[in-house]
């Protein structure tokens, strides 16, 4: 019987404590507490799944910097310096229409045709009776001083309210002094490259491009045998100076054709990769693509499909993105032609 019991005995298993045979362990049968297990038959202080609900939180580690693979710490990138809006979509109510093919909702193909009849509009005032500081553009007797006065309104950007040339006005210096503009005093304009990153470099940047080009309009002109769609693409990729973003870039060879500075036509969206502009980001969700080629050519599409010249779906694109507030008017004294607005309507299959 003795040896029965003590087998018994020998039977039951026997827990031992911490660091007994040199192995660690919360286990704590010798302390009088009684072990409890988990579902997975495991002791719960010993189980990776179990246990991570019972252990407190444990404080925050600083994290270690990213490395290259050459051991060199990876230094965050700059901001881009745009503030993106998140703008409430319209719900979607079996909206369809080939020329826009991401659109779902008729709210939305509204407002895109509002926003290409104000671009067109905007361009035709342009053409025929510039505001503000575009009709000093216009009327310049010197071409350097009008392209440079040019290459200001779009860099600093036209604002809001009563008057939208104010801050361009503080920034505005001549070309012929050579002095950088006080971009400390400019107000900027909705969009403006003014705050971008490395923004502070353009100016010079420009500078030194028309120098090696002989002067701004040789620079602007290229190649005599250019057709004006093709001096356009080429001049932008040739203006990719630092701090001078793509929107503020189109939109300079944009006016310049339509003051009549200069023979550049728009005949490309020139979306590039620059994923931080909102005309990229609109022309993706607008036309429900995301590679370059064939966004260029649904754009195409919609530029022939709607009427619109293919320079005023730009700024149609970038106010299309952003919320009502934040619209760029980029200083125009006109509104949209109600014929032209129906017709675009009727392209679009929305009133």
């Amino acid at each position: 019987m003795d040896g029965h019991s003590g087998s018994r005995d020998g039977l039951r298993p026997r827990l031992r404590s911490s660091g007994e045979d040199g192995v660690g362990g919360p286990l704590a049968c010798d302390t009088g507490r009684v072990p409890t297990f988990c579902r997975h038959g495991r002791l719960l202080a010993n189980c990776p799944i179990c246990s991570k609900a019972d252990v407190p939180a444990r404080a925050a580690t600083p994290a270690r910097p990213a490395r290259n693979r050459s051991g060199v710490v990876r230094t965050p990138k700059a901001s881009s310096g745009i503030r993106v809006r998140r703008v409430e979509r319209a719900p979607e109510d079996g909206y369809d229409n080939p020329l826009v093919p991401g659109l779902r909702a008729s709210a939305d193909g509204v407002r895109l045709a509002d926003e290409l009849a104000f671009a067109v509009a905007r361009l035709e005032e342009l053409a025929t009776d510039p505001p503000g500081l575009y009709a000093e553009v216009a009327g310049a007797g010197d071409a350097e001083e009008a392209t440079w006065l040019a290459f200001l309104v779009a860099f600093v950007g036209p604002g809001r309210g009563t008057d939208p040339w104010s801050g361009i006005a503080a920034a505005r210096v001549p070309w012929s002094g050579g002095a950088p503009p006080p971009l400390e005093r400019a107000e900027p304009g909705p969009r403006s490259a003014v705050g971008t990153p490395r923004s502070a470099e353009a100016p010079a940047a420009y500078r030194a491009w028309a120098a090696r080009a002989g002067s701004q309009r040789a620079g602007l002109h290229g190649e005599p045998d250019w057709e004006p769609n093709r001096r356009f693409a080429r001049t932008f990729e040739r203006l990719a100076l630092p701090g001078f973003p793509r929107g503020p870039r189109y939109d300079f060879l944009v006016t310049l054709g339509a003051l009549g500075i200069a023979a550049v036509e728009a005949g490309t969206l020139a979306v590039g990769r620059d994923a931080t502009d909102p005309v990229v980001g609109a022309a993706k969700r607008v036309l429900g693509i995301g590679d370059a080629i064939n966004l260029e050519r649904r754009a195409t599409e919609l530029a022939a499909g709607t009427g619109v010249p293919f320079a005023a779906l730009d700024l149609a694109l970038f106010n299309f993105a952003v919320a009502l507030e934040d619209r760029a008017t980029m200083g125009a004294a006109t509104a949209a032609d109600p014929a032209v607005r129906a017709a675009i309507g009727a392209a679009l299959g929305v009133s």
